[in-house]
């Protein structure tokens, strides 16, 4: 059967790996046996120095702080789980590769499995070791002919010393797996999350469930066990953030540190990064560089951050929030929002705001902390909102408005008098996509960059790109709505030239 293009591509590619791996590995004839074996003592007691001569052709850049630090956490502990975060381009799979080779080679490990999406994923990922051990003259020089003369195959290899390497796709069954009769002792996993799998959560329980209860018990109880996940937090619900939670080590690395600096500037530098990300999507590049997913939605791409005005000096202000019945702080449980909200020259500024799960008490003194937010800013002229249709009435009245004295009481504070929007609210899409988006296409949308790194504002940008017709968490844009919404009429009445006076009559 003729290869495709791609398939030709690839092995083009493959054959140039291994050629490079000839030739980035030669060896010194004239060493004495003595010199061999104080050269390879040396080298292994220096991880970095080992894997700068047996690997040159990863080692092409000096590792940075966390490669160092991760790395040593895994030679230093034989029962270890640690989940690698690390975003694109940071040597996740390379590292790993460099760091289990080097276990099995030394005789510290024995029997490897390498988990992935599916089967081909993870035979392409192992295939590397395989390669390294065939032709690397380095390694085969110190530590022996490594290629069996049978039982040498693709996904599923034993060296000459016994090491057993083992493919397997998510989902397949690898009981059995041993080598003569040891168990695995290290168990790699590596992109097992697929977007298209992250869109089913029932996909992804059922994938987490099939490693936790058929991929990792295949270990030894008696032997311990070395487990690296690799992979970015590509969703909010996916396999590494499940794994995450049962890791001794999440280690998760963007491209840029907090600071916006490099991670890795032996490697990436700042020009390098900028180029790279110029022309990707904003969900792109949170997804695969600083592991922040962002669903995308119909309308809105984006957020526009921006520097926002001096409050005091917006032509309206108001804290606007958006309840809810549950008093549960659980995910499952609807978001509350109040958000404090500026108008001026045509542009709705959000200022502050919280977003999240949270008990009714929480609620009201996020209330009174909005509240005092707008009063430290010299503002003297704006009102308290929260949605109150008919059907939000009663609970309104039965528990909030109670609570709202309570919680002042508590604070020693004035109670707050709020302002009930009594609108009759329909389908939360459609109000949103009606209100906000002709300004948001306008450019008349902000939200507050020195807010960027709240938590609740993450939260807001999260559910504000990703307003959709299906999505199930709209609470933040739905409550930005309501406070533009009042905003907007206010200011409506405001330049209405409407005079009223009596009409002549003009019967005969």
């Amino acid at each position: 059967m003729a290869l495709s293009r791609k398939d030709k591509l690839q092995l083009t590619a493959w054959d140039e790996f291994v050629t490079n791996q000839f030739r980035a590995t030669p060896i010194d004839l004239n060493e004495t046996a003595t010199e061999k074996l104080k050269r390879i003592e040396k080298l292994e007691a220096d991880h970095e120095a080992w894997y700068e001569y047996y690997f040159p052709n990863f080692y092409t850049s000096k590792p940075a702080p966390f490669h160092i630090k991760s790395s040593i956490r895994v030679h230093n502990n034989p029962e270890w789980n640690e989940v690698r975060s690390w975003a694109r381009d940071l040597s996740k799979s390379g590292r790993t590769m460099m760091d289990v080779l080097k276990l099995v080679l030394t005789g510290k490990k024995k029997t490897v499995i390498l988990t992935s999406a599916t089967y081909d994923d993870a035979a392409r990922l192992l295939n590397p070791y395989k390669k390294c051990l065939e032709v690397n003259d380095r390694i085969k020089n110190d530590y022996g002919e490594q290629q069996a003369l049978s039982g040498w195959e693709e996904g599923d290899f034993t060296t000459r010393k016994g090491v057993s390497f083992r493919a397997v796709g998510a989902g397949q069954s690898p009981r059995g797996t041993r080598n003569d009769a040891a168990r695995p002792d290290v168990i790699l996993i590596d992109d097992i999350d697929t977007d298209q799998d992250c869109l089913n959560p029932d996909i992804i329980e059922k994938k987490y469930e099939w490693i936790v209860n058929a991929l990792i018990p295949t270990r030894s109880i008696s032997v311990p066990l070395l487990i690296i996940a690799c992979g970015n937090i590509i969703a909010k619900y996916c396999c590494i953030t499940e794994m995450a939670k049962k890791a001794k080590i999440h280690d998760i690395v963007n491209i840029r540190d907090d600071n916006g600096r490099s991670t890795w500037p032996q490697r990436n530098t700042e020009e390098l990064i900028d180029i790279a990300l110029e022309n990707m999507t904003s969900s792109a590049i949170q997804k695969e560089y600083y592991n922040n997913p962002i669903k995308v939605g119909k309308i809105f791409k984006k957020v526009n951050w921006a520097k926002c005005p001096p409050l005091k000096s917006c032509d309206h202000v108001l804290v606007y929030s958006d309840p809810a019945t549950s008093n549960k702080s659980t995910k499952g449980s609807s978001r509350k929002f109040t958000g404090v909200i500026g108008y001026k020259s045509g542009n709705f500024f959000l200022y502050k705001v919280w977003l999240d799960n949270m008990t009714q008490r929480t609620f009201v003194e996020n209330l009174y902390h909005a509240h005092d937010y707008v009063k430290e800013r010299k503002v003297d002229t704006f009102k308290n909102w929260i949605e109150n249709n008919s059907l939000q009435d009663p609970f309104y009245q039965q528990v909030l408005k109670p609570l709202i004295k309570t919680v002042a009481r508590l604070l020693s504070k004035f109670p707050l008098f709020m302002s009930l929007d009594k609108r009759s609210k329909g389908d939360k899409y459609t109000r949103i996509e009606g209100t906000i988006e002709p300004k948001y296409k306008q450019g008349c949308i902000y939200f507050n960059v020195e807010e960027k790194d709240n938590p609740h504002m993450k939260r807001m940008e999260e559910e504000f790109v990703g307003v959709d017709p299906n999505s199930k968490m709209m609470d933040g844009p739905d409550g930005f709505e309501g406070g533009i919404w009042i905003i907007e009429n206010i200011t409506t009445k405001e330049v209405t030239d409407h005079h009223v006076r009596k009409i002549d009559n003009r019967k005969y």
